[in-house]
Order: C-alpha cells, then structure tokens, then sequence
C-alpha cells in the first residue's frame, strides 16, 4: 500500500526528513522564570518520531523580548544548559528540533521589560487591548521607538540567541518574523510608521528582517536557518496595505542569503459544505522561494495532503493537532480518530494536565 503522502520522505538540505509531518512552534507558557523545565522534554520527545521536524515555542533573545508569563528564554548560559536535556530527549527519538528565536516587541508591558521600561518597537503607536483566548482583555502598555543607533544590538541579540540555540544542541533555528510581533512590526506598513532607513518603502521595512537573517545565517550557516512570515494575517492589529507585494518580495530576496526555509501562514480557513478549505493563495511565494517550503495554519489530514501531491508545498505545519495528539504522524497514518485539544490549557503553567497527558493510539 502506498504510503499517504504527508508519509513520504524530504530531503530538507542535509537534513533526511521520513514524513512531511511538522509539529508547528506553539507558545505554552510553562517555562518558569523564563527558564525550560524538565517537562518539556518529555512534551517535545512525546511529539518526535524518526525522521520527524520539530519546532519549538517562541524563545526570547534578550530580556526586552518578553511579552508573556513562563515563556522560555535563549539569552543565558542558564537557558543554554535547561535546553540541552530537552533537545537531547527528542534526538534520542530520531528527531530533528529547531529553535524559534523570537521578540515581542510592542506586545508587552512595563512588568515585563527590564527596569519597567517601555517595550521596544518599530513606533510608538501602543497596541489596544486584544481579547485572549478566555475572553478576557490584554492590556499592553505604550512602546518606544527603537533609533536608527539601537537597532544593530536587536539585531546581535538575534545573532547570540541563535549561536545559543545550536550550543545547546538545537538543528537549526528559525526566525520568527511572524504574528504581529517585533519584526512583523517592521515588515507591515500599518505599524512601520517611520521615516528613516527602516520606514516607508517595501525595501526599508524589510531592512530590519533581512539584517537579521544576514547575521544569523554568518553565525551558524544558512543550512541551519529558517523563518516564519504571516503577511496575511493581521494578529496583535499589525496588518499590511499590500500582503502580496510584501510576501513577494521577502520571498524573493531570501534567496540571497541562501536559508534552508520559509515557512508561511496561510490567510484565513474557508469552511465550504461543512468543513475547512485551504484558501491556497501562497503559491506565488513557494516558487518565488528557493528553498524548503512549509505551510501552516489550519490543515488537516486530507488538505496537508492534497497541498503536498499538488506541489503547493512541501512540508505542512500542523499546531493544535499535533498538541492534543503526541502521536499525530502515526494517527494521520492508520487514519485514526483524533483527540479533542483543550484551548482552556494551552497557556496554563500546569506541567501535565493538557500539556503531557494527551493519550497515545496505544
């Protein structure tokens, strides 16, 4: 019997891939003080199988880049040492594991920022409160314009936090450059409100995001290094005018720095007769983009599927499914009925209840 196609082999740079099948970074919120706990490296190995691609949790490079309680930080010799047990646990099933290195930005607070300070961001437009996954309101606190002098230190700060990541073990690292957060607040015109070398054109907004990937690719190799973009998406009110030409062009000029991956956030779900269409519309950057290619947001079984036999991509990401479902590869395999997640427990700082007791097939 021929193998689904999400079960076929990739070979994704040097890296041999067994399945198409990749576990999507998913904030958790259960890194005490910012440093990884044992219990994720039970949570990340439940969710490797040979040959699998993992990608963890948005992992702060500094301390100005916190926004939320317990997220896990790779700025300290701490945090390198608390990830090592982690990484080591999902290498010993066969697994590879990138580290998503990541800054808030305007998503954040005085109590997160060091001192009390203002967060840090493209403006100083403060960002409105934004209704949680419970119901209740985010509060955000007013930002402070990064000059034109401090932004080569954001940029290093990425740079160490990647360097970091592969001492700790970690494959690879991947930007994120996604979901309204810092760089995101560069790339898009309705938060990129400035007038200098990082402001107004399309060149000038992606400035800041291509310096980044410029420096971490001379840090640890473009073999080891992707990024995730959501041009489509306006998540924490950080929208763009024109998502296409914005994607478009980051796509096309990734390829100067010649990284291993793009991974992308589809727009919206379609429901049609019932159930979730992929709305399709990233095809023009998978072959603007020439390397590895990784879809995300919303897929299941027979989307994922259908967009790897037609080419649309290469890799899919799936988040909530592969969460509620550890052994998520396995199930799309024998086509088996799927666990139930529970969004109550995505970010509580409980270690088991919804974070390792998810059941296996068997």
């Amino acid at each position: 019997m021929e193998p689904i196609p999400l079960l076929t082999p990739y070979k994704m740079g040097q890296f041999d891939l067994a399945h198409r099948i990749v576990l999507a970074p998913l904030t958790r919120q259960r890194s005490y003080g910012n440093v990884p706990q044992p219990h994720a490296a039970l949570y990340y190995s439940q969710r490797a199988s040979t040959g699998g691609l993992l990608i963890t949790e948005a992992t702060g490079v500094s301390d100005t880049a916190q926004g939320y309680p317990d997220t896990p930080g790779i700025w300290t010799a701490e945090h390198v040492e608390a990830w090592r047990p982690i990484v080591a646990a999902v290498h010993k099933k066969g697994a590879l594991i990138f580290c998503q290195i990541w800054h808030v930005g305007r998503v954040s607070t005085f109590d997160f920022q060091p001192g009390g300070k203002a967060p840090v961001s493209s403006t100083e437009t403060q960002l409105g409160p934004q209704t949680s996954f419970d119901g209740h309101l985010d509060e955000y606190s007013p930002p402070r314009r990064l000059t034109v002098e401090e932004i080569p230190g954001i940029v290093d700060d990425f740079r160490k936090a990647a360097r970091n990541a592969i001492d700790a073990g970690f494959d690879g690292v991947e930007i994120h450059g996604a979901n309204g957060y810092l760089i995101e607040q560069f790339l898009k015109d309705g938060t990129n409100d400035r007038d200098d070398e990082y402001g107004g054109s399309l060149e000038n907004r992606c400035r800041f995001a291509l310096e980044i990937v410029d420096a971490v690719v001379k840090e640890v190799g473009s073999h080891r290094v992707g990024i995730r973009l959501s041009p489509f998406t306006d998540i924490s009110d950080c929208y763009d005018s024109d998502p296409h030409s914005l994607a478009l062009h980051m796509s096309t000029k990734l390829n100067d720095h010649d990284i291993l991956y793009l991974h992308m956030i589809e727009p919206r779900m379609a429901i049609v007769d019932g159930r979730r269409v992929v709305p399709k519309r990233l095809l023009p950057y998978r072959k603007a983009f020439k390397g590895t290619f990784i879809a995300a947001g919303g897929y299941d079984r027979d989307e994922g599927g259908k967009a790897v036999t037609e080419g649309y991509t290469d890799l899919v990401a799936f988040g909530r499914l592969f969460l509620a479902n550890p052994d998520l590869p396995k199930r799309f395999e024998v086509g088996a009925e799927l666990n139930k997640y529970d969004r109550m427990t995505f970010y509580s700082s409980e270690p088991v209840i919804g974070y390792t007791d998810y059941p296996f097939l068997e």
